[in-house]
């Protein structure tokens, strides 16, 4: 799956992106927690100095890492007590892509642990929770969309 998503980044047609999806037979939620054998390091004063952060008055807030047509990889950092409705109910047209980098994410599929990889297909909706103070790297293909 990572190197998934850096064959996405470096198409840059959106037609090329699903095509690859496709043909790597990616049609369900899928997920793997990497947490046995993968630590993560992050330098969060890297982040607050370097990310544009937009804060959603929730205890939610979005850093936009790199956007290239309607591809964006962006970071979620979520405090340790937020509100429950603090992600509103989302669809992905090009599927979702996270790597749960610290915390706990879970919504209507499953939970995802630090360490978890989440693949969700294009079109599917959810409304994610977290649990403690979380940190999500996330590819949305083609974009995202309030339902």
């Amino acid at each position: 799956m990572l190197v998934l998503w850096m064959i996405l980044l470096k198409f840059k047609s959106a037609g090329m992106r699903q095509a690859v999806l496709l043909e790597a037979g990616i049609n369900m939620v899928f997920t793997h927690d990497m947490s046995q054998w993968l630590g993560f390091s992050i330098d969060e004063d890297w982040l607050e100095e370097n990310i544009s952060w937009r804060d959603f008055g929730t205890g939610v807030r979005l850093g936009k890492l790199k956007r290239e047509e309607k591809t964006s990889l962006v970071l979620y950092e979520a405090d340790s007590e937020v509100t429950v409705d603090a992600f509103m109910p989302h669809m992905h047209p090009g599927g979702e892509a996270y790597v749960v980098l610290k915390g706990e994410v879970w919504d209507e599929d499953g939970t995802y642990p630090t360490g978890s990889i989440v693949w969700m297909d294009p079109e599917s909706t959810h409304t994610p929770k977290t649990k403690g103070k979380t940190l999500i790297l996330v590819l949305w293909p083609q974009g995202v969309k309030s339902v």
